[in-house]
């Protein structure tokens, strides 16, 4: 992936996401087990592995909404602040698509999209509108702007979300089972706009139970299991010749049915 134009070669060296021995306990229970993980500007990470295995605590760490008990954790070269507006900061680099939508009921579609560039990142109205209806017309609902989320389906909410997301110029994209409180029907919609955003180049970490989207979309599986990283290796490997015997044990269980 070519870098964006005014990057400089300095942050092209660099992983855009760095994770350096993050630890996290829940109680007794040590969810992320020093963890190390880089992820380079313009990569496509998917993350899978069985329940409870710590992917989505790992995924709401990168943005603090878990904090984490040692290590560190860096985006684009700046270590990621305890609070306070240098987080709210670096957090508007960081786009977070949930499994539940997190839409504002009462606000149109439109106004969803266009809140937190007038807000957080002081755009004119005119102009964040502009950019919002653009960002709409690309995820396929711009004749939706301005109805509420309640009047659309599941899979239109979630891509407002990521509408949403992507109006803030995000320098790397999380998406949190993203599709998992979808209808069937309602998941390859969604799927198709993340896999548009891989092939333009959007960093993205996505946690998934969807192998087809991760055998298509990603440049890189992570597995994980009890807190671990397990193994990392390209879709094709993984999928065909994984390593761990708690990945064969996985990859067993899902792909048979």
């Amino acid at each position: 992936m070519s870098e964006s134009p005014g990057s400089s070669a300095e942050s092209g060296d660099r992983p855009l996401v760095r994770l350096e021995h993050v630890n996290k306990h829940f109680g007794e229970l040590h969810v992320l087990n020093d963890i190390n993980l880089d992820v380079t500007r313009g990569e496509v990470v998917i993350v899978i592995g069985p329940s409870g295995s710590g992917k989505s605590t790992l995924c709401r760490a990168i943005n603090r909404l878990e904090t984490i008990d040692d290590g560190v954790i860096e985006i684009d070269g700046v270590r990621l602040p305890e609070e306070g507006k240098p987080l709210a900061q670096l957090r508007a680099d960081v786009g977070m698509v949930f499994q539940s939508f997190n839409l504002f009921a009462h606000k149109t579609i439109l106004e969803n999209v266009t809140l937190g560039p007038i807000k957080v990142r002081g755009l004119p109205k005119a102009q964040a509108r502009e950019e919002a209806m653009a960002l709409l017309e690309r995820v396929g609902i711009a004749n939706q702007a301005q109805k509420y989320p309640a009047a659309l389906s599941g899979g239109q909410q979630q891509r407002v979300a990521i509408a949403r997301s992507l109006a803030m110029r995000p320098k790397v994209m999380l998406f949190d089972e993203p599709t998992s409180a979808l209808d069937p029907e309602m998941i390859n919609e969604v799927l198709d706009v993340m896999t548009d955003l891989a092939k333009e180049g959007m960093t993205m970490i996505v946690v998934t139970h969807e192998m087809g989207f991760a055998r298509k979309a990603a440049n890189r599986v992570v597995f994980m299991a009890d807190g671990l990283i397990q193994e990392e290796a390209t879709p094709e490997e993984f999928f065909t010749n994984p390593q761990s015997e708690r990945a064969k044990d996985f990859l067993s269980k899902i792909l048979t049915h």
